[in-house]
């Protein structure tokens, strides 16, 4: 199932659940523009290429519409769809004030040079400039994209609006970035853990991790973990992967990835296979990667009793029914890796305010909502007997469906 299939398929049964009227429901799920641009840019060696760009805004019934700009060859409209709605009842499961938005644009970064893709990016912008701002809809990067590619954005959207470092969120500290950004999505997965364990009665320090992706997210999530007490047992990326039952050394690996730029042939541990990963022996698997790895051809499989969402819909349905069956608590994508959004929440109120917070306050704010967010998550799954993801999605469907009628949706 795509994830577009599946997001419509966890809102319905949301919907189904909290009793919304059939013509809310209807109109919630569609989208509120789609934008599909050509971008034009010559080549370094004067050839000129096309490239297509999406901007889907989903929602803005709670605010500015918000979410990722990705560069990857399988951009596609109905994935850029899936993520927006999934931002819709992200940052309302998060309890700010924003609706959801996804963007993105169809080349592979790696065969571009750096010039080509600061050509790509401000022609984009071009484009859509006239459809984004402060109050309307917030870029941020997302896969391919980085700070580098929001400071162009914010570059060329200035020429047209003047200075607007609020337009965009995770830029360089020096363009009015937030401190603690880079670590957000990370940070926010182990206070989303230390929550859902702590309700168990377990503690990070007495567990074993297995994390598949090694980028931001995984290799953050690795070393809080590592920092925390937590046993690090496996981790994999694109390279390979390592395990070592006794908790791999995580600077070491840190340092080795830096170095080497491949995870396979670090000392510290033995190989194993990347599709081994998410069948390792381990108390908690969390997927930092891409969606879909969790099916129903390896579920069956899955020896941890837990598993914490880092990548947006790592487990399709079929894998969900299977896991729950087996008694494994899922906590999900839209509320565990609501960290990044969150603090480009703070990175924006910090720009509007022109007032820049510390790094302590920034972590603090951010443990602060992400608890505040699971508490919620729970009294929902109380009050609808319903598993995690359930207790999400109305959490967050119900947040918007509130402010949609509250406003007068039907006038």
């Amino acid at each position: 199932m795509n994830a577009l299939a599946a997001t419509n398929r966890n809102f319905r049964q949301a919907a189904r659940i909290l009793g919304l009227d059939s013509k809310l429901e209807r109109s919630l799920l569609i989208p509120f523009r789609e934008i599909k641009v050509e971008c034009t840019i010559p080549k370094d060696d004067g050839m000129l290429v096309s490239y297509v760009g999406f901007r889907v805004q989903h929602d803005n019934a709670r605010g500015p519409m918000k979410g990722g700009i990705r560069y990857h060859p399988e951009v596609d409209l109905d994935e850029v769809n899936a993520l927006a709605q999934l931002m819709t009842w992200k940052t309302a499961v998060a309890d700010i004030p924003y609706g959801g938005a996804k963007g993105g644009i169809g080349c592979i970064p790696k065969e571009l040079s750096l010039s080509e893709l600061e050509r790509l990016t401000r022609v984009f912008t071009q484009k859509i400039h006239d459809l984004i701002g402060i109050n309307t809809d917030v870029p941020a990067p997302d896969m391919g994209t980085n700070a580098q590619t929001m400071a162009w954005i914010l570059d060329e959207y200035s020429k047209f609006h003047g200075h607007s470092p609020a337009v965009v969120t995770g830029k360089p500290v020096d363009l009015g970035g937030s401190l603690g950004r880079e670590a957000a999505t990370g940070r926010g997965v182990v206070y989303a853990a230390e929550a859902l364990l702590n309700q168990q009665g377990k503690q990070i320090k007495d567990l074993t991790f297995a994390i598949q992706g090694f980028g931001n997210v995984g290799s953050w999530v690795a070393k809080l973990i590592h920092e925390i007490g937590g046993k690090v047992v496996a981790v994999s990326d694109i390279t390979g992967a390592v395990k070592n039952q006794n908790g791999l050394d995580i600077p070491a690996l840190l340092s080795h990835k830096e170095a080497t730029g491949k995870l396979y042939d670090f000392g510290g541990g033995d190989v194993m296979s990347t599709d081994e990963l998410l069948t390792h022996d381990c108390d908690v698997l969390i997927p930092c990667a891409l969606g879909g790895v969790l099916n129903r051809e390896n579920a069956d499989h899955v020896k941890a009793k837990f598993i914490v969402e880092a990548a947006n819909h790592p487990t399709d349905p079929d894998a969900d029914e299977i896991l729950s069956k087996k008694g494994v608590l899922i906590l999900p994508d839209i509320y565990a890796n609501a960290g990044g959004v969150t603090v480009s929440y703070f990175e924006w109120v910090q720009n509007i305010q022109g007032f820049m917070w510390e790094e302590e306050k920034v972590n603090r704010e951010l443990k602060k909502y992400m608890t505040k967010a699971f508490d919620n998550l729970k009294s929902m799954c109380q009050s609808h007997s319903c598993n995690l993801r359930m207790g999400a999605f109305t959490l967050g469907v119900n947040r918007v469906a509130r402010a949609t009628q509250l406003r007068g949706w039907e006038a």
